[in-house]
């Protein structure tokens, strides 16, 4: 069986994967996930160049580990291919990681340190991580975060307005979505050599979304803070929020930390705004004036922080739109421009998003680093 890479993004509900060659291209020889964990299990594979997917109905028991097994199965059975390397996506690297990292030693008590920093995602992401190493204990996994890509920025861009001690407690910025800037950097120096010389917005804009300014291909401001909660408003996140509502929230409402920390992940955004979906193809299809509301309410919201950003970049050569709504509504896109006329001309792309790629080559890079030592 040939070798391979196995880029696996788990989450709470879902875990994608993507499976490449080992050669110097990285070829991609399938892409699947298992959706619905919770609900309604469904395991989806395809390799390439089939002309369908496959489906299997899951146990409606099945757990994330349930999952693994299913894609692991699938890819060792079916497909036939020896798994020689596992890539796996890691929001919050913290101050640990500027880079991947394979994961040996006390890179995981490192990475459970940063739970807290990311309570939706991080501990679904080390989950599958110890799964994977209960089920094949001797497969290399790797290790590539959302924060890396920022992990570079000058003080005035990462630290908050607190007391030192504070900022030494890990209170301070470090930005989200990484991986997806770090692939838009890449394809604008194979395509765009011009343009990724000079300075750039990247809106990675989805369910979860946010803003990055790079200037000559490496970040230098973003719209996400210490958590993936802040900046933009989101699918079923707030956004930026006055923290004095938080604390308005627990104090005089009576809530406690888990009933905001709810509320504020998954009750708010486009679903608070709209009453109705996170999803933009619904909310655009709808008729109700609150959809409507939410979706002007995301556009100027959006177009507000590219002007921020704009002013870290000191003017603005071009706009990258990316993820599920920035690549597939262009009426959003619109929207978000005609709101930045006064910026004067700038280049407008729209370039998919490929994170599983990313890591993919993110993992090899760092696997062929150990092994030249």
């Amino acid at each position: 069986m040939s070798a391979t890479l196995l880029a696996l993004n788990a989450g709470s509900s879902s875990v994608k994967f993507n499976l490449f060659g080992w050669e110097d291209a990285l070829p991609l020889l399938a892409t699947g996930k298992v959706a619905g964990i919770g609900e309604t299990p469904t395991f989806y594979a395809m390799e390439a160049g089939a002309a369908a997917s496959q489906k299997k109905q899951l146990a409606a028991s099945s757990t994330q580990e349930d999952g693994l097994r299913t894609i692991l199965d699938w890819v060792q059975g079916h497909a036939g291919h020896d798994i020689s390397i596992a890539s796996h996506r890691v929001v919050h690297g913290g101050t640990f990681y500027r880079g991947p990292v394979i994961v040996a030693g006390d890179v995981m008590d490192k990475l459970r340190s940063l739970c807290p920093l990311a309570p939706l995602h991080q501990p679904h992401n080390l989950a599958a991580i110890e799964i994977l190493a209960r089920l094949m204990p001797d497969l290399v996994q790797t290790a590539s975060f959302d924060t890396a890509f920022h992990a570079g920025h000058a003080p005035l861009f990462n630290v908050y307005a607190v007391p030192h001690e504070l900022a030494e407690r890990g209170i301070r910025r470090y930005g989200f979505h990484g991986l997806s800037y770090k692939w838009i950097a890449e394809v604008l120096r194979r395509d765009h050599a011009a343009l990724a010389a000079g300075r750039v917005i990247a809106a990675h804009l989805g369910n979860g979304a946010s803003l990055c300014a790079m200037k000559d291909g490496y970040s230098i401001d973003t719209t996400m803070g210490m958590t993936a909660l802040d900046g933009l408003p989101m699918g079923t996140r707030c956004g930026s929020f006055d923290p004095g509502a938080v604390i308005y929230m627990i104090r005089t409402l009576g809530m406690s930390s888990d009933e905001a920390e709810h509320v504020l992940y998954t009750e708010s955004g486009l679903k608070g705004l709209s009453r109705l979906s996170n999803d933009v193809k619904t909310l655009q299809e709808s008729a109700s004036a609150e959809a409507r509301f939410a979706l002007d309410y995301f556009a100027l919201k959006t177009a507000q922080m590219i002007g921020m950003l704009a002013v870290a970049l000191e003017g603005v050569d071009g706009i990258v739109f990316t993820g599920g709504i920035g690549e597939n509504a262009t009426a959003v896109r619109e929207a978000i421009l005609r709101r930045l006329t006064f910026l004067g001309r700038f280049e407008t792309l729209v370039i998919p998003a490929n994170e599983e790629r990313m890591m993919a080559m993110e993992a090899r890079a760092v696997v062929n680093d150990r092994s030249a030592v």
